[in-house]
């Protein structure tokens, strides 16, 4: 999927889309997309000035933006204008490299359980095959 691909199943826009390509999926498994992270992106400039780091949330909502993604294309949903996906839980986030500008992350979601509505997803995101963050995430799908 390219960019105007995803913008047809998620409703984030710029400066909050964190996705710029998936490059894999299963339905009813995983979802592998892509991130490139640059020095225009706007929390740069606070985000230390001098020592830009990605904030971790923001490492945190690409993965629960991959999650959604991987939610969306596995009921066959192509255009979610009436549903929205929120956070329902974090556990065992985990922070283990900085991600900084000229970095892309390859973020994976797998889908663990889906029960009641209840969507349970394992993410990791990865810089060069090296693992910057990994989190369970629960999330539920409701109209708007």
């Amino acid at each position: 999927m390219d960019i105007n691909e995803i913008m047809k199943v998620l409703p984030h826009r710029y400066p909050f889309l964190l996705i710029d390509r998936v490059t894999s999926f299963e339905p009813n498994q995983s979802l592998v997309a892509t991130k490139n992270v640059t020095i225009n992106e706007p929390f740069f400039q606070g985000h230390f000035p001098g020592h830009p780091v990605m904030p971790g949330v923001l490492i945190i909502e690409a993965m629960a933006q991959t999650a959604a993604l991987l939610a969306f294309k596995s009921l066959g949903t192509t255009k979610p204008e009436d549903h929205v996906v929120y956070f329902v839980g974090i556990d065992k986030a985990r922070f283990k490299k900085p991600v900084v500008p000229g970095d892309q992350l390859v973020i994976k979601a797998e889908i663990v359980r889906n029960l009641k509505g209840i969507w349970k997803f394992s993410a990791k995101a990865e810089v060069d095959g090296k693992l910057a963050s990994e989190a369970v995430l629960m999330c539920t799908m409701r109209p708007i």
